[in-house]
């Protein structure tokens, strides 16, 4: 299971992307990450951490000062991968984070390596899902094009916020699995799993 949560705002997104990122803690033990982009430097920062011995808060509380002038953002707390990636391709500078069942996981993972593409592995030999969405999302010719790629691929669900130069792109999977609720406040928006993560 899992859970994302991502925001954009007028002022530093920080806390808001701390906060609503903790509040999915319930939903997953294994691995938290946070991805922020500061639009006057044009730098994406990224942090991922292990939450099988301890909390959310107790490993990125610590740190919060290196996502320093970031007003856009996402975050996941998930209990297959570690992530948010960061990818660099044709279609621009992305993170990604997704919810995400396939079933299909190592078929996909077949066609990819015949058309020439790698993916990495998780020590257990197992593939890592989050990098496969991404490749099929670079397939496409824009992000709508990607998303509409994966949707169309899947067997199974998959949920997910692409954090870009431009904004964040949030993405439902096709069955409501995994819910993508949109919030609003007078500095800015979020995207989340779970409309409690809101308050």
């Amino acid at each position: 299971m899992g859970g994302i949560f991502g925001t954009i705002s007028k002022k530093s997104c920080v806390a808001d992307l701390f906060y609503g990122t903790d509040y999915n803690s319930h939903l997953g033990t294994r691995r938290g990450g946070m991805a922020t982009y500061n639009a006057s430097d044009r730098t994406f920062t990224r942090s991922i951490h292990n939450l099988e011995s301890s909390y959310f808060r107790t490993k990125f509380e610590p740190t919060l000062s290196r996502f320093a002038g970031a007003t856009s953002g996402i975050g996941v707390i998930s209990d297959t991968d570690a992530q948010p990636l960061l990818i660099h391709s044709h279609l621009g500078r992305f993170a990604l984070v997704t919810v995400a069942k396939i079933n299909n996981l190592e078929e996909l993972a077949q066609q990819l390596l015949a058309e020439n593409m790698h993916l990495s592995e998780f020590s257990s030999g197992r593939i890592n899902p989050t990098e496969l969405v991404s490749l099929l999302i670079i397939k496409g010719k824009d992000f709508v094009e990607g998303i509409e790629n994966v949707l169309n691929s899947i067997k199974g669900s998959c949920s997910m916020l692409l954090l870009t130069e431009d904004g964040i792109i949030a993405a439902r999977d096709r069955w409501g699995r995994t819910p993508i609720v949109v919030g609003k406040s007078d500095d800015g928006m979020a995207v989340t799993s779970e409309s409690t993560a809101f308050p």
